[in-house]
């Protein structure tokens, strides 16, 4: 009696385990359902420690809250963490630029071996053994997991993270209004003397373009940027403008994540000289101090955090 109850109860926890399976995959119809799957999926790395959410927190508008993010084994990335926030219509990814499609992005952070550390064989194969996987992959792409629909999935998760519900964006929909403190930081913004506007434009406040804002030296700051993807000397320390919407959640900034505040990143653009004694290749706007007031800075931060979307805002 005691074996026959001991074998329903096997049973019966085998059809409940099957029935739970088969309802989380009902719940995901779409590439992109599949690909918020895999974003937090730790099978992905070598000691099955780490996903893609481990470094791009969702609560942190998908950045990480530290200046290098871990991976396997406690390595530590050799860049900051950025959002993945409003990437869909970027033309190349990463800090360098070294990647020209979302879909080629999403893999090298899997076989990196400072951040998940797995070939893509072995992720693939590792997928080709998960029932659960199997079927979703079979379902969305009528084939089996790869390297290719592997990659079509996070990248169709990915362009669904957009964000456009932000106070700035109230206002400029005119459907709100800025306090006189955040108009103020807006026209400094755009104005010839704080020269943001510059690079930071468009919808997203990024002109996708490559700047030396002071932060390589050749020495302390040896990170030469997109000079290591191109192998140009007049590229040496650029790095991808990044946009600023929900910036104010993103800390710490830059590359090397050196900046812990809005405010330290307005002192530094102010006057980089003071940070950076010997910067070489710096971007011509940066060559002489600004001369922001304080109160000038304090609206320039103002108006920063209005770029926040509201499902960011703390």
């Amino acid at each position: 009696m005691k074996k026959l109850l001991v074998s329903f109860i096997s049973i019966a926890l085998v059809f409940l385990a099957s029935s739970f399976l088969e309802e989380k995959t009902i719940d995901i119809k779409t590439k992109a359902a599949l690909g918020k799957k895999l974003f937090s999926e730790k099978i992905l790395s070598k000691d099955s420690s780490v996903s893609c959410a481990s470094c791009h927190k969702p609560a942190y508008a998908f950045a990480d809250t530290v200046a290098f993010s871990s991976g396997i084994g406690g390595k530590l990335t050799k860049r900051n963490t950025p959002s993945v926030l409003n990437m869909k219509n970027r033309p190349y990814y990463f800090w360098d630029g070294r990647a020209g499609s979302l879909e080629e992005q999403a893999l090298m952070p899997i076989q990196n071996p400072d951040e998940m550390g797995l070939p893509i064989a072995e992720a693939v194969d590792r997928l080709n053994k998960n029932p659960e996987y199997i079927k979703l992959f079979f379902k969305i792409f009528k084939q089996r997991p790869g390297k290719e629909n592997l990659s079509a999935a996070f990248a169709a998760y990915e362009k669904t993270l957009e964000t456009t519900n932000s106070k700035f964006d109230d206002w400029s929909n005119n459907m709100g209004k800025l306090s006189r403190e955040e108009e103020a930081g807006r026209q400094i913004f755009i104005g010839d003397k704080a020269k943001c506007f510059n690079c930071h434009f468009r919808e997203d406040f990024t002109d996708d373009g490559f700047k030396n804002i002071g932060l390589y030296d050749g020495k302390d700051l040896n990170d030469a940027g997109h000079y290591d993807f191109k192998k140009d000397k007049k590229n040496l320390g650029k790095f991808k403008t990044p946009g600023l919407r929900n910036v104010a959640v993103t800390a710490p900034y830059m590359h090397n994540g050196m900046f812990k505040t809005l405010e330290e990143v307005v002192n530094y653009y102010n006057d980089p000289s003071k940070v950076v004694s010997n910067p070489i290749n710096i971007d011509p706007d940066l060559r002489k101090p600004l001369g922001l007031t304080e109160k000038e800075k304090r609206s320039l931060v103002a108006f920063l955090k209005t770029l926040t979307d509201k499902k960011f805002r703390r």
